[in-house]
């Protein structure tokens, strides 16, 4: 029986941000840092992964797809599953426009079908930044689960159409049809370990070692948890912390009653449960 299930996931974002979020720093030195992501980061994180014969999930904007189609179409491949990420990597709330928003939307769907002649059937939005429209965007667009908000911490829930005025009080909204995946940016590599806008390069032991106290707690208190961990290629595919990545994976397989799983089985479950 599952006690557990871990989630370890990939935003794949290769040199998208620094073209389409951050234009300012759109310079050849940072472009080489989404390209050692997609070239050299992603094909070790691929062997760490099929040693140990973990199943994970990967967040691909389009961009990246279209730029990189060799080193996606290895993640497809060895049957991790490639899910939207926007395709310009454009955080949603920067959309002039819910019709913008919504052509960013087809055009990523469009390039992940090309590569993998499947639509992707979830969504981790750029930056983890919703506009007012992506909720019911991605309920027309037929999307199953989002992993990008943070009312739980390991429980899945359903994403909510909340209505949040500012001289009235808070509502949950309406429920959609649409799971969410909690994530956190304290099981993010992207904040400690990146140096961006002067901040990263933090103690990267404690890092890691947060990351397995969370789980810890997660395993002792939470019945049926899932632990969703968010990485990136050019950060986690660096030299040294594969080797951290590996004492995390090792540790958490000492458990008894764990699982790797990717997202939309951990999603598919819940659904199943709870309808």
């Amino acid at each position: 029986m599952t006690r557990a299930t871990v989630c370890l996931t990939f935003d794949f974002d290769a040199v998208s941000p620094w073209l389409h979020v951050d234009p300012e720093r759109n310079t050849p030195i940072n472009r080489s840092r989404g390209v050692f992501g997609a070239e050299v980061g992603t094909p070790r994180l691929l062997d760490l992964l099929d040693r140990y014969d973990v199943d994970s999930t990967w967040f691909v904007p389009g961009h990246t797809a279209d730029s990189f189609p060799d080193a996606t179409g290895r993640v497809h491949d060895e049957g991790h599953e490639i899910q939207h990420h926007g395709w310009s990597h454009t955080p949603p709330g920067r959309y002039a426009s819910r019709d913008e928003e919504r052509a960013d939307l087809e055009r990523g769907i469009e390039s992940i079908e090309a590569l993998t002649g499947r639509r992707p059937v979830g969504y981790r939005s750029p930056s983890w930044d919703f506009s007012e429209h992506t909720r019911s965007l991605l309920d027309e667009l037929g999307f199953e689960w989002d992993s990008s908000g943070m009312a739980d911490d390991f429980e899945p829930y359903w994403l909510r159409d909340d209505v949040a005025p500012i001289d009235e009080a808070y509502e949950r909204g309406d429920r959609l049809d649409v799971v969410e995946l909690p994530v956190s940016w304290q099981r993010d590599d992207y904040p400690p370990l990146a140096f961006s806008g002067g901040k990263g390069f933090v103690d990267e032991a404690a890092v890691y070692r947060m990351w397995t106290d969370q789980f810890d707690w997660m395993y002792e208190h939470v019945d049926d948890g899932v632990f969703v961990l968010t990485m990136h290629p050019q950060v986690s595919g660096q030299s040294h912390r594969l080797d951290r990545l590996e004492a995390l994976i090792r540790h958490v397989r000492s458990y008894a009653g764990v699982e790797f799983s990717d997202v939309s089985s951990v999603a598919t479950r819940f659904r199943a449960d709870e309808t």
